[in-house]
């Protein structure tokens, strides 16, 4: 089997796809080079359909740090779990191709993203994404791709397509967005308060772009592409469906309408559990049994689905009763917690988030150990979504994708107001507890986090909220919902949430169902979310409408200043000898782990930053430090101690870690036999500073700072002169 290889010259890098020579025994397999990045994508498909409801796609993204000519961290020394950057590629990656495999599509796909090679200035996750695409393609895999995707950033008016690193920085926009040659259906972005009409155009912008990827994908499919192969899709017996919508549709229907969550949910749980004891009775004698009940449930979700969707496109109903474009109650609240440093409570109808700010020193920022450039931030949102908050037992540990995804989105939305390490040299953690929800706690996130952060004092730029916008489409018909509830996402077409200040965007999120959107929806539910964040944020700013002057008492002190860079290795001493006896003696701890210990972060650029709860210890340390920095001037007088007598001198001390000789010919103007004769361990005394010899040291001198006392015989002869 001949290797095939394929080149695209895309806005001035090069793609370049091979196949037929890795991972053969794949279903489809491609390496795609983007220029010096290189991703191995493969897929592969169950040979069965399996028993569940539901499609079971898998895409993994594998980072391996030998990529970046990285060796992991840690004792293992190999890569582990998943790093959160890698889990947020795999969503990105999984989000637009799974809408382009049919609904009923049963048997298990696997899409493995190796990534071989980066080059940062190339994006390993777009590159992945087409070769996901691709490698689904050219398989006999039932696929109804391609799907590729761009990164879109602007500098000054200009749109550009995958910035490199430098400009990515410069930009006010980093948008990622994925779609086929007709339609966009995944969207990523943050930015720095853009208009509705620049993020508008920057999604048409990257459409065009997104186009010729595709075409670039359908050439190497009409060249290459396997034939696809028939697969076993679930179906649904006729007679079944008959049966059930008899028993229990009417019932259904009128639960539908039950305005409050819990109410409704149970009336239609009840439904469910008597149906399906009633059908398990009926299905009794026959083989398949299990596979019949399990229609059923197919059915009764069905049934509630088609429901929501007919009365919110033909009667403009909703099911708690709100007008399309109504926002549920809101409630906002701060300073529930005393001893954190900032607190809020947010409630939107049946979700509710409370959130949580902690300042911390620079030195405690997060490391990262993975591909790319940024090896540490110093602003991080964890969000927390327990099974209580939507009164179910489950599962508790480690984070997964969903807590990783909706952290991620509200770390990004809020990050675009987050002052400068130079304005506010804190490492600042925001952590969300969803106590309720009920749809879009994502977004309450971003509204209690912002109300956390203000009641904080951190000096954020702007006040943000974020509001999660829905579609349901029949046909050509659509409707665009404000503030969609838990049933309206699930039952729904498209998942919009979009947060941002009074000013503009500041993060855009979206998912979809149907395999692409217009720029018309795009464009009502832009300006739809828009009306809604900022009935959102006259609601917050009602509570706190800027960011407090002072932080809490418990929130760490700081304390700025800069000394010279070189002297930086003298503050932190031999093995940290010096900078180790600053805290403990500042501090009046017996470690440098203790809890009330100072906390001193060096910079290169010699500046230094000491944080504590205890003004009186920060000044102690900042003067500790200017002492271990301050400069001798030469020829100048000063009061040293006395901290050593040896045969040839005394060393002295002018302050803490400054240190200097007096040799024992500079004790007095005449002859000195011993140090000790002159001078005594633990003496303050005054001195010169004469100046450093060849090997750094300082030389100090007594004898200058002494009256000269004349010999009796040149006494005499000048008296009597």
């Amino acid at each position: 089997m001949c290797k095939k290889v394929f080149k695209l010259n895309f806005n001035n890098r090069t793609i370049i796809v091979e196949t037929k020579e890795l991972a053969k025994q794949a279903n489809g397999a491609v390496l795609v080079r983007y220029d010096d990045t290189a991703v191995l994508s493969t897929s592969v498909m169950g040979k069965v359909a399996t028993t569940g409801d539901f499609f079971p796609l898998t895409v993994v993204y594998n980072e391996r740090l030998y990529s970046v000519g990285k060796i992991p961290g840690g004792f293992i020394k190999r890569e582990g779990r998943p790093s959160e950057n890698a889990t947020l590629a795999a969503r990105l990656i999984d989000r637009p191709i799974r809408p382009m495999f049919d609904e009923n599509f049963r048997n298990e796909v696997q899409v493995v993203n190796t990534i071989l090679s980066v080059d940062p200035d190339c994006s390993p996750e777009m590159t992945a994404l087409l070769g996901s695409s691709l490698a689904l393609g050219i398989s006999d895999i039932p696929f109804d791709g391609p799907v590729a995707g761009v990164v879109v950033g602007k500098i000054g008016k200009d749109f550009i397509i995958n910035p490199d690193a430098k400009q990515l920085e410069m930009s006010e926009l980093s948008l990622t967005v994925a779609g086929t040659a007709d339609a966009i259906c995944m969207v990523e972005a943050g930015a720095k308060e853009v208009s509705e009409k620049v993020m508008l155009d920057a999604l048409m912008f990257g459409h065009e772009h997104i186009k010729k990827l595709c075409e670039f994908q359908e050439e190497i499919i009409k060249s290459i592409g396997k034939e696809k192969v028939s697969v076993e899709l679930a179906k649904l017996d006729p007679q079944i469906v008959q049966s059930v919508e008899t028993f229990a549709k009417n019932d259904i229907l009128k639960a539908i309408v039950i305005k409050d969550k819990l109410e409704r949910n149970q009336k239609i749980e009840e439904i469910k559990e008597r149906t399906i004891e009633n059908f398990t009775e009926a299905f009794a004698s026959r083989d398949d049994v299990e596979e019949c009940l399990k229609q059923v449930k197919k059915i009764l979700d069905n049934i509630e689905a088609q429901e929501v969707r007919r009365l919110i496109i033909d009667e403009h109903i909703r099911p708690d009763g709100r007008k399309m474009d109504e926002i549920r109650p809101l409630d906002a609240q701060i300073d529930l917690l005393a001893r954190t440093h900032g607190s809020a409570l947010f409630t939107r109808g049946q979700t509710q988030a409370l959130a949580t700010t902690t300042l911390g020193a620079i030195g405690e920022h997060q490391i990262l150990d993975g591909l790319g450039l940024e090896d540490s931030k110093r602003f991080m949102l964890h969000y927390n979504f327990p099974p209580f908050s939507v009164g179910e037992t489950g599962r508790y540990g480690a984070p997964g994708r969903r807590e990783i995804g909706h952290g991620a989105l509200g770390e990004r939305a809020l990050a675009q107001v987050i002052p400068t390490e130079e304005e506010f040299p804190y490492t600042i953690r925001v952590v969300s507890e969803i106590l309720e929800s009920n749809g879009s706690s994502s977004q309450a996130t971003i509204c209690a986090g912002c109300l956390s952060l203000m009641a904080a004092g951190v000096p954020i730029k702007a006040p943000v909220a974020g509001i999660a916008m829905g579609l349901i489409t029949k046909g050509k018909k659509y409707t665009i919902l404000t503030d969609i509830q838990g049933l309206e996402d699930h039952m729904g077409d498209m998942d919009f949430k979009v947060a941002g200040s009074r000013k503009g965007i500041c993060a855009l999120q979206m998912d979809i169902k149907i395999k692409g959107v217009t720029k018309t929806i795009l464009k009502e539910a832009l300006a739809q979310a828009k009306k809604a964040r900022l009935q959102i944020l006259d609601v917050m700013e009602n509570v706190i409408d800027k960011p407090r002057k002072t932080l809490s008492p418990y929130a760490p002190k700081i304390a700025t200043f800069n000394i010279n860079p070189e002297k930086i290795k003298d503050v932190i001493g031999r093995g940290g000898e010096m900078i180790t006896k600053i805290i403990l003696e500042a501090s009046h701890v017996k470690t440098v782990n203790d809890k009330d210990a100072v906390k001193v972060d060096l910079e290169d650029d010699g500046r230094v930053i000491i944080y504590h709860t205890d003004q009186e210890i920060i000044d102690k340390t900042k003067k500790m430090i200017e002492d271990v920095v301050r400069e001798v001037e030469i020829g100048a007088f000063y009061q040293a101690k006395v901290v050593k007598i040896e045969d040839f001198g005394c060393f002295v001390e002018l302050w803490p870690g400054c240190e200097g000789l007096v040799h024992v010919s500079q004790m007095d103007h005449k002859r000195v036999e011993h140090p000790k004769d002159k001078v005594s361990l633990g003496e303050v005394i005054k001195v010169k500073a004469l100046g450093y010899d060849n090997k750094g040291r300082l030389n100090l001198s007594i004898k200058d700072t002494l009256p000269i006392t004349l010999k009796k015989e040149t006494k005499r002869k000048r008296e009597k002169k």
